[in-house]
């Protein structure tokens, strides 16, 4: 134990909170950054003159207080989610992080529980640790997907207040079929449980990826997740918003910060959105990258996972670690999740992704 975690120690913290890590990836300064899942291209100057023009017209009243409210915010996103959402589904918040939090805060806490399957997000035991919510992990199968029967069979045998779906899944890239979502669903609302399909990725999803925004009529206790931060190219506005019933977003307004959304992530936000046909103009060539990844990984012999996503996982590497290394060695990072014989790396550029692949052939040959 190091002289700052003896000192940690010494405090009155809560007790599920002892001997926790932050979250956190590495951060690293190398060229080429194929990590954490951002979006490597650069905003369009179009739309970062937007955002200006939008911060500048906020800044003339920044000696008040923001629109507690939110409302322009909550109208754009309605309006680009379609499916005949309105502004009293839709909620937003410090990136989609503080969005889990506060539905944790809202419907988990003391003497309840949270339910995901293993591997997924790992912000998920860390935002019910710091909740005080328990968290229960799930199982997938060997290859790492998931049935709506297994689902549904953990959902009646664990009997969690609250059940996270990762869908695309992180870090394995794969989305879950409605079939899965519905069973889920059917057997959490026999235990009056929430659940909450995190869609993240959802704007990379292949064509015959169905959303769970789809199944949001009728089902009361169905929150789907989204961010700005990887398809719109925001993740330093730090924008994460959900869609769900009305009275689902009222239960939200219970634990949330007084104006928790500042008058500039606002600005910044409504400016991206006016502009999103610029953004999502590149979400395109991403997937096209992405696809890249997964062919030539499948040419040099390595098994990559079915990829909905703005990255790939792949497994097959007898040394995963040296692999990375080699990949930091050469100024290109990607990320080791701990999984044994595998690896994670974002679909970044163009160039990007010919430096990645080009230098993991020769560390493979080698």
């Amino acid at each position: 134990m190091n002289v700052r975690s003896e000192l940690l120690s010494q405090l009155p913290l809560r007790e599920n909170l002892r001997g926790l890590s932050p979250y956190g990836a590495p951060q690293i300064d190398v060229p080429i950054q194929l990590n954490v899942n951002e979006n490597t291209h650069p905003l369009p100057q179009t739309v970062i003159d937007a955002i200006a023009q939008e911060v500048t017209k906020a800044a003339a009243t920044l000696n008040r207080y923001p629109d507690r409210e939110f409302v322009e915010l909550r109208e754009l996103l309605a309006a680009y989610l379609g499916h005949g959402l309105n502004r009293e589904n839709i909620w937003a918040a410090n990136g989609s992080n503080e969005v889990l939090q506060q539905i944790l805060q809202a419907f988990g806490g003391p003497g309840r529980s949270i339910l995901s399957f293993d591997p997924t997000y790992s912000m998920y035991p860390l935002l019910a640790s710091g909740t005080d919510t328990r968290y229960i992990s799930g199982v997938r199968a060997a290859d790492f997907t998931l049935s709506a029967e297994s689902a549904a069979a953990q959902v009646y045998e664990h009997k969690p207040n609250i059940v996270f779906l990762c869908s695309p899944n992180n870090p394995t890239g794969t989305a879950l079929t409605l079939e899965v979502i519905e069973s889920v669903y059917e057997a959490a609302s026999e235990l009056n449980a929430m659940v909450i399909v995190d869609e993240a990725y959802a704007e990379f999803s292949l064509a015959s990826t169905k959303s769970a925004l789809t199944l949001l009529p009728g089902r009361q206790r169905l929150i789907v997740t989204r961010t700005m931060s990887k398809a719109f190219g925001l993740a330093g506005a730090r924008v994460g918003y959900l869609a769900a019933a009305p009275e689902v977003t009222d239960a939200i307004r219970l634990v949330r910060l007084p104006y928790h959304l500042s008058a500039v992530t606002q600005a910044t936000a409504i400016a991206a959105l006016k502009n999103i046909d610029l953004l999502l103009a590149q979400v395109e060539e991403i997937k096209s990258q992405r696809d890249r990844i997964v062919s030539t990984l499948k040419e040099l012999g390595l098994k990559p996972s079915v990829s909905d996503s703005n990255f790939v996982f792949f497994g097959g590497l007898e040394d995963p670690h040296a692999i990375w290394q080699g990949l930091l060695d050469s100024g290109i990072i990607i990320r080791d999740n701990g999984i044994p014989g595998t690896l994670r790396v974002t679909a970044g550029t163009e160039a990007e992704t010919t430096a990645f692949l080009e230098r993991l052939t020769q560390l493979l040959a080698a």
